[in-house]
């Protein structure tokens, strides 16, 4: 089988720190005639002119920071592959992932999406994600989410999407269900594709020996207001776009549980951002109404998103899954 042209779309926004060595590590795995796409979002740091003078590099540049779901559209209008690549500017591919997720594309044809594996570049012994877990509740959560990268299964497995940090997407599934939804402007925009993906009946895998060691948050900042407020309000957009009337009913009370929870929580702790978040996604309503109209009338018969779903957690499964998380981070931080 003759192998599929592939790009790959980088976002950048005053990244340029990151940019040598995402390009030092990425650059020698591309195969012949393989387009590398970065999109600037309005830098002021210095990356434009750097990406300027990079041979090999296709740059998109934007006049202002137009958000990560943006970005890769830019990017996607300029790229002529069968197959995309997206890779976060901080993220850094391990030897072989490159290959790894092209063979995945032919071994897997009955597969439109794959997701590598993100390790914490200050620990890459440890996973920090590797792909998309979406819940009952209308959470997305990260897959193996601080786990030994040493008890991860060696073969491909399947899952409901993947992390837009490290993904491989055929441009078939992309012709068919659309791209990033500009909307989200960063968070949750991968989750609300893999729920458009699965209610056409596209399949998506996780190739293990496709990774990259990642700075998490390092764009975006670990529990900052702005990145709070943005995932509450995205992920009332993937709920109401994308779940269907029998999902939501089955689902009603794990997302009634955990919205309660959630703003009690944020009442209590001034986090005033998160319910910022959601007011703003009860303000679009009436336009998430319509576009969800227009998305569950091409889904597939059948209950395929019901069966996608996993269990809702439970509190103290998701503060103990955070506590780790912290702790892993606080790590990054010690001397």
């Amino acid at each position: 089988m003759p192998a599929v042209a592939l790009s790959v779309v980088i976002v950048n926004w005053n990244g340029r720190r990151y940019l040598p060595d995402c390009l030092a590590a990425l650059v020698p795995q591309l195969p012949d005639g393989a387009e590398l796409i970065v999109v600037d979002n309005g830098s002021r740091d210095g990356s434009r002119e750097w990406l300027a003078q990079q041979a090999g590099v296709t740059l998109v540049a934007l006049e202002e920071n137009v958000g990560f779901a943006a970005g890769v559209n830019a990017g996607l209008r300029v790229a002529s592959g069968e197959a995309i690549l997206l890779l976060n500017n901080d993220a850094f591919v391990e030897p072989g992932c490159v290959a790894a997720f092209c063979a995945a594309l032919r071994d897997h044809p009955d597969a439109a999406a794959f997701g590598g594996v993100l390790l914490f570049d200050h620990a890459p012994h440890l996973v920090a994600s590797a792909g998309i877990v979406m819940h009952c509740d209308g959470l997305a959560l990260d897959l193996w989410p601080c786990r030994p990268l040493a008890s991860v299964p060696a073969q491909p497995q399947p899952i409901f999407g993947p992390s837009g940090g490290l993904a491989l997407y055929r441009r078939t599934l992309l012709d068919d269900i659309g791209w990033f939804d500009a909307r989200f402007f960063a968070y949750l925009e991968d989750a609300d594709l893999a729920v458009r993906a699965v209610l056409r009946g596209w399949r998506s895998l996780v190739i293990p020996a496709a990774r990259a060691r990642h700075i998490y948050s390092a764009t975006g900042v670990h529990g900052s207001p702005f990145k709070s407020r943005l995932l509450a309000r995205n992920r009332w957009r993937v709920i109401v776009r994308g779940f269907p009337a029998a999902t939501l009913v089955r689902c009603a009370l794990p997302i009634a549980g955990y919205e309660l929870a959630a703003c009690v929580v944020a009442l209590l702790t001034r986090r005033w951002a998160a319910l910022a978040g959601r007011l703003e996604a009860l303000g679009e309503l009436h336009r998430l109404l319509a576009e969800r109209r227009a998305i569950l009338h091409r889904r597939h018969a059948g209950d395929l998103l019901g069966r996608a779903l996993a269990p809702a957690r439970w509190p103290w499964q998701l503060h103990a899954g955070q506590r780790r998380l912290d702790e892993v981070l606080r790590a990054r931080r010690a001397p």
